[in-house]
Formats: C-alpha cells, structure tokens, sequence
C-alpha cells in the first residue's frame, strides 16, 4: 500500500478507515487492549500493531521503551481475523496514541515485515538524522539491513512515528524470520534491544 494513499479510504489492507470505526465494530477488551505508559520522556517507543497482527512487536518495543522511554502498543487478541484489526500507519489516530505522540518530542515505530525466510530489517520515518544513527547501530551491531520496500519507508507526515513535536521519527520494520530468531535466542533480541535504545538514550540526553 503506497503512503500516499487517501487517508480519508480504508487501504486494501485495512478494514477499517481509522481507529473510530474499528472502536465501534470491535470491542476493546475482547478484539483488542492497549498499554500506555506516559514516563515523562523525551522519546515514545511504540508498536500499533502488536499482538497477532505483527507478532513481537509489542515486547520489542516494551523492551526498548524500558523503564525511562514512554510506551503505547495496539495489541489485537482475538481467536482469529486479527489482521481486520490492522490500521496502515498514517490511518492510525486512536486518540491515547496520538496524545503520547504530541507529548514526545520523537517517536520510534517497531513493526512487523512479512518475510518468513530471511532475516532483515527495514529502517525508516521522516527523521533523517534518526534513520542514519539507527542504521549505523544496528549494523555495527551486526544486523543485515535492506531498504525499505514500497510503502514502508514511514514517510507520510501523518505516520504515527512522525506526529512527535520534531515531525520526523523513526519507523524499524522487522521481518519475521529476524522475529523468529529472536525467539528462539533471546541473547540476539537483547542486542538489538541494545543497538536501538543506545540511539534514543543519546537523543533523550542531547
């Protein structure tokens, strides 16, 4: 799905236009939950798709967020048709989100790719500075990186990682056979836990 689709049109991916739809179809607490933590920081670390929409992505980003970075997580917990719970990134506007965004002065977005075989991730958002120091770390730190495919370069000014006060975040798209390896070795999850929160401690610091 190309980012600069109609945001006002449910994408082919999605089935609902925005997170007001979807609150009205779906019922919180049996299709969905979500967890929000507002720490006072300069950095919110979140997944809008967690749970079994992109599988890992909220443990990942609570893992990064850690105790001193905020955090919020969508997390889809249905027995099944989770994926009709899947809102494209620049349609994702559930109020608390964005308020924990507006608060932030920077915005990372962890995500899941769907490559099952490979082991890869996708570094971007509108941050330019932010995607450099990210893709410096993650390789230093010796995870293979590829250019982020049509449509998942987090580029729309209305992506959720870009609604910071700074505009332009941070959006990681891990592919599941990296997200399988981390599950199998939780050595390797902690150091790309690691190469992510040394960049985001330097700009909490800066």
């Amino acid at each position: 799905m190309k980012e600069d689709s109609d945001p006002g049109q449910a994408s082919p991916k999605d089935t609902y236009p925005n997170f007001s739809a979807l609150e009205a179809a779906e019922r919180e607490g049996e299709a969905w939950v979500r967890e929000s933590e507002d720490r006072g920081s300069r950095v919110l670390v979140l997944a809008p798709h967690g749970g079994w929409i992109e599988p890992m992505t909220t443990e990942l980003a609570r893992a990064v967020a850690g105790q001193d970075f905020s955090f919020y997580s969508f997390i889809a917990v249905k027995d099944r048709g989770n994926e009709r719970l899947h809102l494209t990134s620049h349609r994702f506007d559930d109020p608390v989100a964005l308020a924990a965004a507006a608060r932030a002065d920077m915005v990372l977005a962890i995500h899941g790719e769907r490559s099952s075989e490979e082991a890869f991730v996708m570094v971007g958002g509108g941050g330019h500075a932010l995607r450099g120091a990210l893709e410096k770390s993650l390789r230093q730190a010796g995870f293979p990186l590829r250019e982020p495919r049509d449509g998942l370069g987090g580029r729309h000014k209305k992506n959720i990682c870009n609604r910071g006060a700074m505009g332009g975040g941070g959006q990681l798209e891990l592919s599941e056979g990296l997200r399988r390896q981390f599950r199998r070795d939780p050595e390797q999850a902690a150091r790309f836990v690691d190469a992510v929160r040394s960049v985001i401690l330097l700009f909490e610091t800066a």
